[in-house]
């Protein structure tokens, strides 16, 4: 007999995993997997639904078993969704008295409200069983009558991803839903205890998935609706299929095979990104890494972006914390991400660098923010481009020596600082290199209606957009630049429509102030461009009027 489930996506964000919308993680679709494998029907809530609609939350006792998996190690901000904080999860645990319950992700690692605080282990009360480990294989094991745990391998879990990728379909923003794909686990350094913070090391050395099994769950995916696909789940992309070494030498001939066989199958794909590259492999192996680099940007869609783990600029702080690379190799790095990817196509770059800092690591000192500092002024100088800079406090989890050592509260009048700077004085300028006023950014979906509304593009770590109309949400539509924020742009529709455009809008087409916009209006309807022009004078979204 068949009985309903209910899978609740508190969402996940690890150092080689995220699954906060519009992204959704590979734990969904192999929990789903399991469930239908166990003779359940899954269905498919986030948090942020439950949120919006208690009668919703009051439904969910009437299935026969809730499995949640939630859980932050690496806290972010967030656009298109807000993580389950650990009283939600408490109190949904509590509520839900007539199913059978469980709960399973990074939530076991350990929980903190947010980034500068230590994550306490602790039981998750409410809850009738914790999912240690895998969440799939824990469930699948305690379904069976077995003590709910356990990690497997992909030969046990590759078919419930596959089995469970219809699942995608309930996502509230389906069909603009980033499918999180796992290559990888583990990290090829954690012989040698790894970074001081990082999780990644808790799955222990990688494990790498087939090509033939991350292919056969994107034709999987791409059937039940997909589009959008980030080959997001592991630690350093470059090192797919490598060995056992604590820096591997990339294998570009592997990367050019992944990538061929996604496109295969996902033939009407829109969006194929990538997240982790380690900058420590780049700089010890320049020219396979170079290769590799380049086999990304011919299987790829544009716009995307390589995170690099930096952490820090200050060479003691690498070294106390056994982090990946000195500040001159993540240099070296993104030079060498330029030149692969610093070329434009459709207007925007092909793969650009991104940078993560961590802050309260043992070995800090207010040196070490200026260290940052000068870093940050040497990638201005120089000319390069990053597409964006995440600086984060430390989140120490038991079973890291970061939760021992660390310099968490020490130092925030620096780190407030160092913020400060970076958002006014590197953010802003890098922008501006990265989208030139004019540039088109295609599809852009709105997720937040009003005047101005606020949108994204699919893909990794994509700009937010400012749109000076009230739009519904899910619109989707290209617009051009137009203006900058610290972390945002504010860009027009594109065919920019003067005829039709409001007053408001008018004025953020450049060289266009309040006096000219109103000016513009008065005079409307244009024939042409040479009508308008006589008006508007020469402006940078010329080629794009249409009258």
């Amino acid at each position: 007999m068949t009985s309903d489930a209910v899978i609740i996506d508190g969402y996940v964000d690890e150092p080689a995993c995220l699954g906060v919308s519009p992204y959704i993680s590979p734990y969904i679709r192999a929990v789903a997997g399991v469930l239908l494998e166990h003779g359940y029907r899954p269905r498919y809530v986030t948090i942020d639904q439950l949120r919006a609609d208690p009668g919703l939350t009051a439904s969910l006792g009437e299935a026969s078993l809730v499995v949640m998996i939630a859980g932050l190690t690496v806290p972010g901000a967030y656009v298109g969704g807000t993580p389950a904080n650990l009283t939600e999860i408490q109190q949904l645990g509590t509520l839900l008295r007539k199913p059978a319950t469980a709960i399973g992700g990074p939530i076991t690692f350990g929980y903190a409200p947010e980034g500068g605080k230590k994550a306490i282990r602790q039981a998750i009360s409410g809850f009738a069983v914790t999912l240690s480990g895998n969440p799939a294989v824990a469930l699948d094991a305690w379904l069976r009558g077995r003590e709910p745990a356990g990690e497997g391998d992909y030969t046990l879990t590759d078919p419930w991803t596959v089995a469970g990728s219809g699942i995608v379909a309930g996502h509230p923003a389906f069909p603009y839903v980033i499918c999180e794909l796992e290559t990888a686990v583990g990290c090829s350094r954690a012989v040698a205890g790894g970074c001081s913070f990082c999780t990644e090391p808790f799955y222990g050395l990688p494990r790498y998935r087939s090509i033939e099994a991350i292919a056969e769950e994107v034709a999987a995916l791409h059937a039940a609706g997909a589009r959008h696909f980030r080959l997001g789940r592991q630690p350093d992309l470059l090192a797919y299929g490598t060995g056992g070494a604590e820096f591997p030498r990339p294998r570009p001939e592997l990367l050019e095979e992944l990538f061929i066989a996604i496109h295969e199958s996902a033939p009407l794909l829109r969006t194929l990104h990538i997240d982790n590259i380690n900058p420590g492999t780049i700089a010890r192996h320049e020219d396979a890494a170079r290769a590799g680099l380049e086999a990304i940007v011919r299987g790829h869609t544009p716009g995307d972006v390589a995170a690099f783990g930096m952490e820090t600029a200050d060479p003691a702080v690498v070294t106390a914390n056994n982090l990946k690379a000195m500040p001159d190799d993540v240099f070296r790095a993104i030079e060498i991400v330029n030149e692969v990817g610093g070329t434009r196509r459709d207007g925007i770059p092909e793969l650009l660098p991104g940078l993560n800092f961590v802050i309260g690591l043992a070995g800090e000192t207010p040196r070490t923010f200026d260290a940052d500092r000068t870093f940050l002024e040497r990638v201005l100088a120089a000319g390069l481009l990053v597409r964006r800079v995440n600086i984060r406090q430390l989140m120490p989890f038991e079973g890291t020596s970061a939760y021992e050592e660390n310099t968490l509260g020490k130092h925030d009048r620096e780190f407030r600082a160092f913020k400060e700077w970076t958002r006014k004085t590197f953010d802003e300028p890098m922008l501006r290199r990265v989208f030139p006023v004019g540039t088109v950014l295609r599809e852009v979906i709105v997720e937040a209606s009003g005047n101005p509304s606020f949108g994204r593009q699919m893909g990794s770590y994509p700009i937010l957009v400012g749109i000076p109309l009230n739009l519904p949400e899910k619109t989707v539509l290209d617009t051009a630049v137009v203006d900058y924020g610290m972390r945002s742009v504010t860009a027009l529709p594109v065919p920019v429509a003067v005829n039709t455009l409001p007053l408001r809008a008018l004025t953020w087409i450049p060289g266009i102030g309040k006096k000219r916009a109103a000016q513009i209006a008065a005079k409307r309807p244009f024939k042409n461009r040479e009508e308008f022009s006589a008006v508007a004078g020469p402006t940078p979204l010329d080629d794009l009027f249409v009258f």
